[in-house]
């Protein structure tokens, strides 16, 4: 069979998205489980048709230890994430179940693979209760993040496993949404179809229900009677108890499809598996709609956010000034500057050859075009004035009609050709008395609004912490701290109950990785950093080294710390992402800094340690959303050990 698109299956348990995704033409390439059952399960059945996921590794066992770069690229997101949480059967802690590896917040790795991958589109299936969780602010989070933050659409309908042929009641809520839809929206759910087959089909035998219950994972054997009764039925006039094989059935699966396991996990994995003929019949129409979706435009764009105009308007401030100013640890102009001799747009696509005059050269290497324009003429200070306010009260992507003449004049609209994940925003050619160099990367860090961040939080950015001597009966109680200063608070009633913080490591492996290549014993001291910024709430780096280092009379203690603190501040700068294992060679030698006030100034590795104190005295650590980047409360693992996570975020 030809693929005619590829998905992921996170929280894949069984496997029923993948096999009804398998039936319509789709490739698996990647999957997660952390069930060790379940895994042996999913191995068996879907080695032969998708063996690339077991050969090159793409089965992974905790989704929360994945970093995204290691995620193959892939059309759909599949996910039937943890339903117990919000689930009528359980204790709806929803978001806050930290009793069973994080369960209740695992939507939010959705939200990040999401967020780092783009795919077409997604598809998440849960019980019907998430809708109304907590009032209705569960589902109402959900569907925020994935439509205004992330920029999707959004479509729901509970679905019944009966409503596309399986004769099971199973209502659950099924989400989708697409990448490319903009305003054009027009995604239906398939129209209901008569039953393939009914309860008597499934027993062999004349049932007295034509539909059977919701398959559950637990508490088999109520009596018949019994309003709690799901696996007790009246067959031939006799009570006939269901076991896997009725189960397999009722869920869509083939007869040929096998358990390795004991026939308790067996109906256990076909209780928390989708009803895969439901699945299939939506993903059909998904697929179907996603042909006729036109694919996501990346030039012409006449919208932008301020990131992408303070790019752009860098860009036509160098070709005005011709020169870039170095700027001192005060984000002062000191004396030394570079002269620009060629702007490129890092794509590599446009080069604008400066001379010191008016005069631009414009080479276009895509189509080996060139054309020389008289930048004066086009560019003027009301121009660069408007385009500086706008960007300051805007907090949306915006229009700027005014700036149309200079983009269709320069020939282009962006500068990084919609690559987020790099440390180079612009290309030069620049020299002074003492250098000459070409192609110098420098990145773009604007102070128009918002300060800008230096590592922004993410999943990657967690840190975990395991609590020792503490009783594990105050969890919901230590959780349940929701004080203007809740972290802190935690963090305190942890100790005066007797918890100690014990540091464990990056929560990624990836992030651990680059903290040893700037110092070995980086990731250690970024634990210290957090329990001192959460706790005492400082958070100016330089007065966190302060504090860490008091007490210390010994000065080269001092020396050491502060330079490793430097140096990773630069490393951060010019060299890796949290994401992605880094091979120790910046990717951008400078940065330019775009003041509140328009003005321009840079910094660049020949003058390292102005660069170094400039960021020591002026980054600090901040807060992010705890909800969404998954910290802040205690955890217990199935080990039984009880664990805490802060996040590091660094701002300008």
């Amino acid at each position: 069979m030809e693929n005619k698109f590829t998905f992921i299956d996170l929280f894949a348990g069984i496997g029923g998205f993948h096999l009804a995704m398998h039936r319509l033409g789709g490739e698996c390439v990647f999957a997660s489980e952390i069930d060790e059952y379940a895994r042996l399960t999913y191995e068996l059945n879907y080695r032969k048709i998708s063996p690339k996921l077991f050969e090159n590794n793409l089965f992974n066992k905790d989704i929360r230890a994945i970093s995204t770069r290691d995620i193959p690229d892939f059309d759909i997101l599949c996910a039937g994430f943890p339903c117990q949480p919000f689930s009528q059967a359980g204790q709806k802690r929803g978001f806050d179940d930290n009793h069973n590896s994080e369960r209740g917040n695992l939507f939010f790795n959705i939200a990040e693979i999401i967020e780092a991958k783009r795919p077409k589109a997604f598809f998440l299936e849960n019980v019907r209760g998430i809708v109304t969780h907590d009032g209705g602010n569960t589902f109402r989070v959900i569907r925020e993040i994935l439509e205004t933050e992330l920029g999707y659409s959004f479509y729901f309908k509970i679905v019944q496993a009966s409503d596309y042929g399986l004769p099971q009641l199973r209502p659950r809520a099924f989400m989708v949404g697409f990448r490319d839809e903009e305003f054009m929206r027009g995604f239906s759910f398939p129209p209901p179809t008569p039953l393939k087959f009914t309860m008597s089909d499934v027993w062999g035998g004349k049932c007295t229900r034509k539909i059977g219950f919701t398959i559950r994972v637990g508490g088999r054997g109520s009596d018949i009677e019994d309003r709690r009764n799901w696996d007790s039925y009246s067959v031939d006039g006799r009570v006939r108890q269901l076991s896997y094989i009725e189960a397999r059935k009722m869920q869509g699966f083939p007869d040929n499809f096998e358990f390795p396991v004991s026939p308790t996990q067996a109906i256990k994995q076909l209780g928390n598996s989708v009803a895969v003929d439901a699945i299939e019949a939506v993903a059909k129409n998904m697929i179907n709609y996603m042909k006729d979706l036109n694919p996501r435009k990346t030039t012409l764009k006449t919208t932008k956010n301020k990131g992408e105009w303070t790019e752009l308007l860098v860009f036509i401030k160098l070709l005005i000034e011709q020169k870039l100013l170095l700027s001192d640890k005060n984000l002062n102009p000191n004396s030394s500057f570079f002269k620009i001799n060629k702007v490129t747009t890092h794509n590599l696509n446009m080069e604008f050859l400066l001379s010191g005059l008016s005069n631009v050269v414009i080479k276009n290497k895509k189509d080996k075009t060139e054309k020389e324009v008289n930048i004066s003429e086009i560019i003027h200070p009301q121009i660069i004035n408007l385009l500086i306010a706008k960007i300051k009260e805007s907090t949306q992507t915006f229009e700027l009609p005014d700036f149309k003449i200079i983009q269709d004049t320069l020939g282009f609209n962006i500068i990084k050709g919609g690559n987020s994940n790099q440390k180079a925003d612009i290309v030069l050619d620049i020299e002074n008395e003492f250098l000459q160099k070409e192609n110098e990367g420098f990145g773009i860090k604007s102070f128009l609004g918002s300060k800008p961040t230096l590592l922004n939080a993410s999943g990657n950015t967690n840190f975990i912490f395991k609590i020792t001597g503490l009783d594990k009966s105050l969890m919901d109680e230590i959780n349940a701290i929701d004080t203007s200063t809740k972290l802190k608070d935690r963090i305190s009633l942890i100790e005066e109950y007797g918890g100690r913080f014990e540091y464990v490591g990056a929560e990624k492996e990836t992030m651990d990785f680059n903290l040893r290549m700037v110092d070995s014993e980086m990731p250690e001291i970024i634990g210290k950093i957090l329990l001192c910024f959460y706790k005492e709430r400082i958070s100016s780096l330089k007065e966190i080294t302060k504090m860490l280092l008091e007490g210390n009379p010994n000065k080269d203690a001092e020396v050491l710390l502060t330079n490793k603190i430097k140096r990773l501040l630069v490393d951060i700068l010019l060299g890796f992402f949290a994401g992605s294992k880094w091979n120790g060679i910046y990717e951008s030698n400078g940065t330019i800094v775009m003041k509140n006030n328009g003005d321009c100034l840079g910094f660049h590795i020949i003058e390292i340690d102005t660069l170094k104190n400039y960021l020591f005295e002026h980054i600090k650590l901040e807060t992010p959303s705890s909800t969404r980047h998954r910290f802040g409360k205690l955890y217990l693992e199935k080990n039984g050990d009880l664990y805490f996570k802060l996040n590091l975020q660094l701002r300008f």
